[in-house]
């Protein structure tokens, strides 16, 4: 179930900031953290002894599934290492005054930017394109805000 939920194409509201984003990755690594300590337990590893004794056909099917759970939670351990550094550059776009704010934007940018370069798994134009339109979210929500309080 967790394997197909990550299969799945993601849907989420078109009103979220970054902060959105970590949140998605922590619950995924959540996911997968706990999938995996399942996977290491004394049963499991009695089932696994018990079919390779047996020369079992399942086994191709274990080691095939067992690679999807492990790159899996690869993907999120790696997501969440990379927007957790992001954090200090989109904070203000939550907690700042407008100028604050725009003196984040180039650190922010250039973030995302390095990330796109090194991240094994958060290099897609997918990922990064909606990572930017989350910081443009928020960016039109807090001038919007600011906006609406002074006329």
């Amino acid at each position: 179930k967790v394997l197909a939920e990550n299969d799945q194409l993601r849907k989420e509201a078109d009103d979220l900031g970054p902060r959105a984003e970590l949140d998605y990755w922590k619950k995924k690594l959540s996911k997968f953290h706990y999938l995996m300590e399942q996977l290491k337990s004394p049963d499991v590893k009695a089932v696994l002894g018990v079919l390779t004794a047996a020369k079992s056909k399942l086994l191709k099917k274990w080691r095939a599934l067992d690679i999807r759970i492990t790159d899996a939670a690869n993907e999120a351990k790696d997501n969440v290492k990379y927007l957790y550094s992001l954090e200090k550059y989109y904070d203000p776009l939550y907690n700042s005054d407008p100028v604050s704010m725009l003196d984040a934007i180039p650190g922010l940018i250039n973030a995302i930017k390095m990330i796109q370069s090194i991240s094994q798994y958060y290099n897609t134009s997918e990922k990064i394109s909606s990572l930017f339109v989350k910081v443009g979210v928020k960016q039109k929500k807090k001038y919007s805000q600011i906006f609406f309080c002074v006329v």
